[in-house]
């Protein structure tokens, strides 16, 4: 099957959107499909690097953190891309690759499936002054991109249901993200683990408790640092990640009297991610804007109990008192961080639990859903597939 991707974020960023893609690249690599992925570049240049084309593209860093928009039209590629004839197209932003995908899929006649990533209705403080003229704002918007779909995925239930409530009038479909599992189960060397804290400057004896993500406002790191503050000294809050927030954040820091227990690690490179996971002894999040959550996973298979702010997305992933813990309040966070922090035995079952329970979101399981949906679509469209994988599927709400 040929496989087009598009997508405005791409490797060497990291977020949520781009671990989608690459794990569901390689998958389905792997699997023996034809993948191309369109995405920008981070310049004005256009060019192909092996079966990725980078599109010139602008920075609108002002729009949205890291955001970059198309600088070319494309034409090129477009063409390119069209004589390819890819037998679907699964687009995976609603912005300048977007309006690519759905030229490409309508000259060759492909299923356009897309994926929502994002609740913008909860990044309403980018765009609007007014939380429910941005929800209204954000539903507009998600019908329109939408409608010019033929299908579209959901990481999570909470997402399918909010798009429900958006009257989309295209099928949902929920297919939970999967991620990469042995970069987090794998063991690694004490010693680069103790060399990775000296570096950081946490005292080995310390217990960590860690986050990985930007560091925005939606992310409500203000209540881990309040946390932080009704803990014992011995206890260090790491933060993984850049963002708007993080001078706010080392201010508040410093105001609570946490400069030597609140460490700032910056960006680290995917490759490197594990790595801040193993320093950890909990994971912990109070965002509540998250589609899916792949940190929560990761943590997960790297052996940590999770305590995060309930979200419906978190359904089925942080399971209470198996392997961590959903807190409603600040009073219930820094109780449960407590428990475990208080009870070794508590927190290394909970750490087994946690490793086991990340096995069902593996990418391969990732990617055989999503192959079974493009059949579907496929299918559906005229063309020709594999009727058991259609099968398979299930019925698309």
């Amino acid at each position: 099957m040929k496989i087009l991707i598009t997508s405005d974020w791409y490797a060497p960023a990291v977020n949520g959107v781009v671990t989608s893609v690459l794990n569901l690249q390689h998958e389905l690599e792997k699997r023996g499909h034809d993948v191309r992925v369109l995405t920008l570049s981070n310049t004005h240049e256009t060019y192909w690097d092996g079966n990725v084309l980078y599109l010139g593209s602008v920075d609108a860093n002002k729009v949205y953190p890291g955001a970059r928009l198309r600088s070319c039209l494309g034409r090129q590629a477009v063409r390119q891309l069209v004589a390819w004839k890819p037998d679907v197209v699964h687009s995976q932003c609603e912005f300048s690759t977007f309006i690519l995908a759905r030229q490409i899929a309508a000259a060759v006649h492909a299923p356009l499936i897309h994926t929502y990533h994002t609740v913008y209705e909860d990044y309403t403080h980018y765009f609007s002054p007014n939380r429910e003229c941005g929800r209204w704002l954000a539903a507009m918007f998600s019908r329109i991109v939408i409608d010019h779909t033929s299908c579209v995925i959901a990481p999570t239930q909470k997402v399918k249901e909010l798009l429900l409530s958006y009257h989309v009038a295209r099928p949902v479909q929920v297919i939970p993200t999967g991620i990469d599992l042995s970069r987090f189960t794998a063991p690694a060397p004490a010693e680069r683990s103790r060399a990775l804290k000296e570096k950081l400057g946490i005292p080995l004896s310390n217990r960590v408790l860690v986050y990985v993500g930007r560091l925005a406002k939606e992310k409500n790191l203000n209540m881990l640092l309040d946390c932080c503050a009704g803990l014992e000294k011995n206890v260090t809050l790491l933060l993984v990640g850049g963002g708007p927030e993080r001078r706010h954040l080392e201010a508040q820091a410093k105001a609570l009297g946490l400069a030597e227990n609140v460490v700032f690690a910056g960006m680290a490179a995917p490759e490197q991610v594990a790595d801040y996971y193993r320093l950890g002894d909990i994971f912990v999040s109070a965002s509540s804007s998250e589609t899916q959550g792949l940190t929560y996973i990761e943590a997960l298979a790297a052996g940590l109990p999770a305590v995060c702010r309930a979200d419906p997305c978190l359904s089925g992933v942080i399971e209470n008192g198996s392997n961590g813990w959903q807190f409603h309040t600040g009073e219930e966070l820094r109780r449960y961080v407590s428990l475990l922090l208080g009870e070794p035995e508590l927190r290394h079952a909970m750490a087994r639990s946690a490793a086991q329970s990340a096995q069902k979101f593996s990418a391969a399981a990732f990617a055989r859903a999503a192959e079974r949906l493009y059949c579907a679509e496929i299918w559906r469209n005229g063309g020709e597939a594999d009727l058991q994988d259609i099968e398979q599927l299930g019925e698309i709400v």
